[in-house]
């Protein structure tokens, strides 16, 4: 009798430890962007596969942009904690921007999930330009930096830094880089296809339809090779030794325990194999950047402190 009632014990003690699982049947994803670029088509798709997948049958976008999408990010931090049904839409320009814009939180305030996607940038001009190559748009930069606007992101975002990347790697000063910054993927397009700036900088998938409509004109990719099904030469190929990739990934508010990540994670993993979202990943020309959550902590980690001396070398930083 004794033994059966420890027993009982044991066991009753252990299902009392044992974690509550998180409850996905409502969700929230957060993008700290405006409606039309790339972490709202992420955020936006990822809503559409969580409910095929039957993940999660109520899923719910919120757009909250501003300062790189730190604004997104100190709300989601602040009114979500604790809470695994919340997901936040993220990626290199919130580390960036966490950096330039001197926030008081960034990605370190937050709980790393999955990496999801990666997207290498392109550059565009209006289909009426002058500029037929980048080797046109860098004479223009080298003989007048500041009668080169460039339209994009955020300050600090992804955009910028290739814009700076490109002035340093043809000998123009990046500080005088004439860098013009937009909430979201909108307000850039508005930009571009109205002729208010020189080049746009962004993700093929951005800029895709307009491109084969013949309104905008894709002049390089900052790409190693040339993309599966997208004529457009690399930055290589012109002479201008960049190259950058944009990743989104996928975070939890702070405080949840760590069953509870783990089954975020798991499900995200789960996701990220379905036939479901390689579909809609590969129709958006998006690279498959899966990372799980123990390397996607050290990978944001190295980001951190490899963004800090990119942006201080640029001139963006301090």
């Amino acid at each position: 009798m004794k033994r059966l009632l420890a027993g009982l014990a044991v066991a009753a003690s252990t299902l009392v430890s044992l974690p509550a699982q998180a409850d996905l049947s409502r969700m929230e994803i957060l993008v700290p962007s405006g409606v039309g670029g790339g972490w709202d088509q992420t955020g936006r798709a990822l809503q559409q596969a969580l409910r095929t997948e039957k993940v999660s049958s109520n899923v719910q976008v919120t757009n909250v942009p501003g300062a790189g999408g730190t604004i997104g990010l100190a709300q989601f931090i602040t009114t979500k904690k604790g809470r695994p049904n919340a997901l936040l839409i993220g990626g290199f320009t919130l580390v960036s921007a966490a950096i330039t814009n001197k926030s008081a939180v960034s990605l370190a305030n937050v709980t790393p999930i999955a990496r999801l996607t990666g997207e290498y940038e392109i550059l565009v001009v209006p289909a009426t330009s002058p500029i037929r190559n980048l080797g046109d748009l860098v004479a223009k930069l080298k003989a007048e930096p500041r009668s080169v606007s460039w339209a994009g992101g955020s300050a600090g975002s992804t955009d910028h830094v290739l814009a700076a990347l490109v002035g340093e790697a043809v000998g123009v000063d990046a500080s005088k880089v004439n860098y013009v910054a937009h909430a979201g993927g909108g307000e850039a397009m508005t930009s571009i296809l109205g002729g208010h700036v020189t080049v746009g900088i962004g993700g093929w998938n951005e800029y895709e339809a307009q491109i084969k409509d013949g309104k905008l004109r894709a002049i390089g990719v900052a790409a190693p090779k040339r993309l599966p099904g997208i004529d457009v030469p690399t930055f290589r190929e012109q002479g201008v030794p960049v190259e950058l990739a944009n990743w989104r990934g996928v975070f939890a508010p702070p405080g949840i325990p760590d069953a509870e990540a783990k089954a975020l994670s798991a499900a995200l993993e789960k996701l990220a194999r379905s036939d479901t979202w390689k579909k809609m990943r590969d129709e958006r020309g998006w690279l498959d950047y899966y990372m799980p959550r123990a390397e996607f902590e050290k990978y944001i980690a190295g980001q951190q402190v490899q963004m800090q001396k990119t942006l201080t070398t640029l001139g963006l930083a301090k």
